[in-house]
């Protein structure tokens, strides 16, 4: 109930709601994710397989971080386009198959049976890692 505010109020009011509003939109975009023996690091855009650093490029964490947001949910190529290339980018749908394919290499067990980042036919992609 802090997002709605009546008048007259004072400025240390507005401060604190203001304050609190700030501090759950940014709760959630930040952090760490787990899932296997994989872990994200939000906050200093890091990425971990056990206790070895993966070297990943800022579009794959990128995806990662669209994968991870919206995990469960068939992400299409086009909007995976969007969210790691920009709307304005033209790329074809091979580049991201290669760079999903990448991803499964530095983040699966075994990327020929990927658990994690799953093809949908036809659609696209979906993650499945569960956080733990």
């Amino acid at each position: 109930a802090d997002d709605y505010i009546t008048k007259p109020f004072s400025p240390r009011e507005l401060r604190a709601r203001i304050q609190a509003v700030l501090r759950r939109t940014t709760e959630g975009s930040s952090g760490t994710y787990r899932f296997g023996d994989c872990e994200i690091d939000f906050d200093r855009g890091e990425v971990r397989r056990g206790s070895a650093p993966i070297n990943v490029s800022a579009l794959e964490f990128r995806l990662l971080e669209a994968f991870i947001r919206h995990r469960g949910h068939v992400l299409s190529r086009e909007q995976l386009i969007d969210t790691a290339w920009g709307p304005e980018t033209i790329v074809t749908d091979r580049v991201v198959d290669t760079h999903i394919l990448n991803l499964r290499k530095k983040l699966e067990p075994k990327p020929a049976k990927p658990r994690f980042i799953l093809s949908v036919r036809g659609m696209g992609y979906r993650f499945e890692g569960e956080s733990s």
